[in-house]
């Protein structure tokens, strides 16, 4: 059984950090991307962040270079999001999910195969 179980999620003050993680079992975690979405309230399901498990290249939307740093452990079969300099713009409920080679195409949510529970991120000013 697939899944991507993702977690980490909380509230916290402009300019405070979270650490997201996706647990994901079930599938060949080499041969794929891992990618962050998120989702704000009346808003559309954004691409936050991608890494491939294989050669660990990174992608990140322009909005949250610099403050989020995706990596993986394959050891654990799990990809992490580090969120520093939080700020209110940044809530939203996060996802993450897995596809194979994603690659620059990060953004695309039917680009993935498998999609784990949200976690929702409040940052409040």
């Amino acid at each position: 059984e697939v899944q991507l179980q993702a977690y980490g999620g909380g509230s916290v003050q402009a300019g405070g950090s979270l650490r997201l993680s996706c647990a994901a079992s079930g599938f060949s975690f080499d041969d794929h991307h891992i990618g962050w979405f998120r989702q704000a309230p009346g808003k559309e399901r954004e691409g936050v962040s991608c890494i491939s498990s294989d050669d660990g290249t990174t992608y990140y939307v322009d909005s949250v270079k610099g403050r989020f740093t995706i990596s993986v452990d394959n050891a654990k079969n799990t990809v992490y999001l580090q969120m520093n300099s939080l700020k209110p713009e940044d809530t939203a409920v996060y996802y993450c999910a897995a596809g194979p080679r994603v690659g620059g195409f990060y953004q695309i949510s039917t680009r993935y195969d498998y999609w784990g529970q949200g976690t929702e991120v409040t940052v409040s000013s």
